[in-house]
C-alpha cells in the first residue's frame, strides 16, 4: 500500500493538469456532438470529473 502511494506522490501538478485537460476537453466534445445520445449523456459527468480532478490538482506541488 505504501509503494502505490509513494508512486502517486512522485507525480508531480503538470502531467496531472494535462489529464485534468484532456477530460474537460472530451466531454465537451461530447456535449456538442449530435451523433450519439449516450455520449451526450455521459459528457456532462466526464466535464465535472475534469473540472474537479484539475481544482484538486491544483494544489499539488511543481
Amino acid at each position: 500500500m505504501t509503494e502505490m502511494i509513494a508512486k502517486f506522490l512522485r507525480f508531480r501538478r503538470g502531467p496531472w493538469e494535462m489529464l485534468a485537460s484532456i477530460l474537460i476537453a472530451v466531454g465537451v466534445v461530447m456535449l456538442m456532438q449530435p451523433f450519439f445520445l449516450w455520449l451526450f449523456t455521459y459528457s456532462f459527468i466526464v466535464t465535472l470529473v475534469g473540472t474537479v480532478m484539475f481544482i484538486i490538482v491544483s494544489h499539488f506541488p511543481e
